[in-house]
Parts: structure tokens; C-alpha cells; sequence
């Protein structure tokens, strides 16, 4: 070959690695038009995973933060309870309205307050604020010494004439007889 043709052969690319190298690089159109499907396909799809992350993220950002909120309420009513308050609803409504969205605020403190300027929420035994809730109308306190306990409530029944006096006395004798 002569100087010019090796010019030519470069210039036009036919060289035998260009040969090679050409040939293992060109892709059909078919081919190369379902390449680029496939590659839009991938990239909605990862847009669409990365909205769902966001969205994900972001709710369980709030999910976290009232789980937050509930815990603190939850302790707020354990303390309230504790602490004597009669109307629990209520009390934790105040208490909750004096805290505000400060969530450093003492419970404890919240509490002091509460029980000095709204003394009608809590029990009183005296001076001093009784420790624990009272009992509800339903709920009763348990009398041990079985046969003891039957002579006391039928001889209230008998004497009252009140029906639910009655109605105790017969549940009573329903476990000894």
C-alpha cells in the first residue's frame, strides 16, 4: 500500500482493530430502540420508588411525633391519677393546655400548679390531697372472712329493706351454697 492509501484507511475508520472494535459496537435499531424503553421504564421507576420513600418517610415522621405526644399524655394521666385528680378528663385537658407545645415542660411542676389553683379537680382527706383516685360507685372493696361477711350482709338486707342490700346478701350466699 502506498502512503495515500494508508491515509485513506485511517481517515475512513477501516483499519482491522477499527474493524473489530466497530463492529462489536454497533447495536441494531430494534435493539437500540428497546434499550431506551427499557432505561425510560427504569427512570420513572426510580422516580416513582423515590416519591414513595418521601412519602413514607414523611409519615412515619408524623407517626413518630404522636406516638411522641401519646406517651406524654399517657404519663400526664398516670401522674394526675396519682396525684388525686377526680375528673381526669378535665385535668389532663388543663394540664395539657398549660404546657402548650413547649415538650421540656415538668410534668411534676404542671401538676403542683394544677392542684394550687384548680383545688376542686383533686380529692382532699383533710389538708393534704389524698394519693390515689377514689373508687367508682361499681367497683367495691373486698371483705375477707367468709361466713362473717353472709351474717353481715343479711343481716343489712334485713334490716334496710333496701333491694340492693338484697341483691349483695343473695350474691354473697351464691358461693356458699
Amino acid at each position: 500500500m502506498s502512503q495515500i492509501d494508508e491515509g485513506e484507511d485511517v481517515l475512513s475508520g477501516t483499519t482491522a482493530e477499527q474493524d473489530g472494535l466497530s463492529k462489536s459496537r454497533l447495536v441494531p435499531v430494534a435493539e437500540s430502540i428497546r434499550y431506551r424503553k427499557r432505561a425510560q421504564s427504569a427512570e420513572k421507576t426510580s422516580e416513582t420508588l423515590a416519591e414513595q420513600l418521601a412519602a413514607a418517610r414523611s409519615e412515619m415522621m408524623r407517626m413518630a411525633e404522636q406516638l411522641k405526644e401519646s406517651q406524654v399524655e399517657q404519663k400526664l394521666v398516670h401522674k394526675l391519677a396519682a396525684a388525686g385528680a377526680t375528673d381526669l378528663e378535665t385535668a389532663t385537658l388543663i394540664a395539657k393546655a398549660r404546657m402548650g407545645s413547649d415538650a421540656g415542660t415538668d410534668l411534676d411542676d404542671v401538676i403542683d400548679v394544677l392542684k394550687k389553683e384548680k383545688q376542686y379537680l383533686f380529692v382532699k382527706k383533710g389538708d393534704r390531697f389524698e394519693e390515689s383516685a377514689p373508687k367508682t360507685a361499681g367497683a367495691r372493696e373486698r371483705e375477707q372472712g367468709g361466713r362473717g361477711v353472709l351474717e353481715k350482709a343479711a343481716k343489712r338486707a334485713a334490716t334496710t329493706g333496701n333491694r340492693m342490700d338484697l341483691h349483695e346478701y343473695m350474691r354473697l350466699r351464691r358461693n356458699f351454697v
